[in-house]
């Protein structure tokens, strides 16, 4: 595989595939000076979906996340605001 990954559409696909109301998901992307943060909001309804058991899907998400951006020599953060 060649190429920087995308990492927008992975936090996307990643989301959207989880939760009951893909149409209601957002997500907001900061630049930093060498980071980025992606800050996502889904339905009410989803959050705990996002969120997991104890946290763990949003810990996979997060390490996936920032595993695709370590490729393209950056890092980046995934939040959930609800």
């Amino acid at each position: 595989m060649t190429g920087t990954p995308d990492i927008d559409a992975l936090v996307e696909y990643l989301v959207t595939s989880l939760v009951e109301h893909p149409d209601e998901v957002s997500i907001v992307k900061h630049e930093g000076a060498s980071s980025t943060a992606y800050e996502i909001t889904v339905h009410p309804d989803d959050t705990g979906k996002v969120i997991g058991r104890g946290g763990r899907v949003i810990k996979a998400i997060r390490v996936l996340v920032r595993a695709a951006a370590s490729a393209s020599g950056s890092d980046a953060m995934v939040d959930v605001t609800g």
